[in-house]
């Protein structure tokens, strides 16, 4: 290994090290990224946006994620519903068929759906802990990719039990995928890593200048 790649490597490492600042990232940043991903596989015919492994996200920080998210729709119902029983508009429910009940999965699937098409794959909870939902076949989000993901797959991951056995396969699948991600071809990556990633392409792409710049550090110091 050269030393103009190796301490690219270490530029590279650094900034997974410093993942609790992640820096933010746009669309076109991310759709770059993964251009240039797809680019570094030789003979590559596939049609899905293809990251490396290490790029997606696994079960716990995505577990953090989520309940940030739940306080963040308890915190709406309260306002809204909460502000309805109050009045006396509408009557507290425990049945999923009552207005109260149909009110509460509006505004709990409104919350991911709305969140994630609107936000380029976000919910407050992803934002957070720097996470995205992406499409492993679209540049971007469709509604139709948010609404298997978001409505139907979360509407199976509800049910007790069930909601259990979409979870594990994050465990064992390469690309972190439960099962709302199986159903609409999507994942969740790790923004610090993408970040990363972007670096490590640039240094590379001008490897004279990285050069200079990294002679001079030394000399500074």
């Amino acid at each position: 290994m050269t030393e103009k790649q190796s301490d690219s490597h270490n530029d590279f490492y650094q900034q997974l090290v410093n993942r609790r600042k992640p820096q933010p990232l746009t669309e076109e940043s991310l759709r770059e990224a993964q251009s240039n991903w797809s680019n570094l596989q030789p003979g590559n015919q596939k049609t899905e946006q293809l990251f490396p492994a290490y790029f997606f996200e696994g079960f716990w920080i995505r577990m953090w994620a989520f309940f940030i998210d739940l306080l963040c729709v308890r915190a709406i119902s309260v306002a809204t519903i909460g502000f309805l029983v109050r009045f006396q508009l509408v009557e507290q429910s425990d049945s999923l068929l009552s207005v109260y009940g149909l009110l509460a999965a509006v505004i709990y699937y409104g919350y991911f759906i709305l969140m994630t098409k609107c936000n380029y794959g976000q919910t407050v909870g992803k934002m957070i802990f720097g996470i995205r939902v992406v499409s492993l076949e679209e540049e971007q989000l469709s509604w139709q990719t948010v609404l298997m993901r978001e409505g139907i797959g979360r509407f199976i991951l509800s049910f007790p039990g069930l909601g259990l056995l979409g979870y594990l396969p994050i465990i064992g699948s390469k690309k972190k995928q439960q099962i709302g991600d199986y159903i609409s071809q999507t994942s969740v990556i790790s923004l610090a890593t993408l970040s990363a990633f972007t670096h490590q392409q640039e240094v590379l792409s001008a490897p004279e200048t990285a050069h200079i710049h990294i002679g001079k550090s030394m000399q500074n110091e």
